[in-house]
């Protein structure tokens, strides 16, 4: 067969080869797992969650979510990152061919050790397991399949508008929910300066959520924020002198993608 036959039938061979969803020389983007869903047909049973984004409607991340396994999720660290998932077709007959979703990391899917990792404990070490908000989940599988293998790459997270900040906590100790984050979607670092104190490196506490110490209440606040991706980006006084604890302000900045 000359080059220019062999040319002409690569569209086809990589169409054939859809159901692992890897060219040739791209093994490495794409990662074995399993997958399965919870929360209900409207995702309301999704809300909350270990990386403490409450309301996923309200904050933006809807229903295209996913519960990480803890091998993924890092202790908390994977919060906010977007995945690509595909349900490995050529391993399963429940899968719907050709389709794939973007889900966001929101929550943890605590290990059962009281189960074997091969027959119901889907989350146990060092198993990389997806449990998927139920609207998710039937972009890319039959519902009464209930667990399937998938393929999955990190994506970078599109957003809307820019990073939001939400004040918890009380008194001198500030509670910092960081999100609607773009890019690489989880945060590495974060410092917080106020008006009348010098620039402070903040702790994470759980999940998205930072802490500092320091009495800030009266203060304007300025953020600035590490993300896993290593692009730093600082929000000027995003948060006014007049702040109240449960209060939420949305910048005009955004990481890229």
């Amino acid at each position: 067969m000359d080059v220019h036959r062999a040319l002409s039938l690569l569209p086809f061979v990589v169409a054939a080869a859809a159901s692992r969803f890897v060219a040739a020389g791209a093994e490495d983007e794409w990662s074995k797992a399993t997958a399965t869903f919870y929360g209900g047909g409207d995702a309301s049973g999704t809300m909350g969650g270990a990386c403490g984004y409450g309301n996923l409607y309200w904050s933006g991340y809807g229903t295209n979510t996913a519960a990480l396994s803890s091998a993924l999720f890092n202790d908390g660290r994977a919060c906010g990152e977007c995945y690509r998932v595909t349900c490995d077709h050529g391993a399963s007959q429940w899968c719907l061919q050709g389709k794939s979703v973007t889900v966001t990391v929101t929550n943890l899917c605590p290990p059962n050790y009281e189960l074997s990792g091969d027959d119901g404990g889907w989350c146990n070490p060092p198993r990389h397991h997806f449990d998927m908000a139920q609207p998710a989940w039937l972009q890319i599988a039959v519902y009464k399949a209930g667990i399937v293998p998938v393929l999955y790459q990190r994506t970078p997270c599109v957003k809307q508008g820019g990073v939001r900040f939400t004040m918890a906590g009380a008194n001198n100790f500030e509670l910092v929910l960081i999100t609607n984050v773009a890019g690489s979607g989880s945060v590495k670092a974060v410092w917080v300066k106020g008006t009348n104190t010098d620039r402070m490196a903040m702790s994470r506490n759980w999940g998205v959520n930072w802490h500092s110490l320091a009495a800030l209440v009266g203060q304007a606040l300025t953020f600035g924020v590490t993300s896993t991706g290593g692009q730093t980006l600082v929000f000027p006084d995003v948060v006014p002198a007049w702040w109240k604890f449960g209060q939420t302000f949305t910048s005009s900045i955004q990481f890229s993608n």
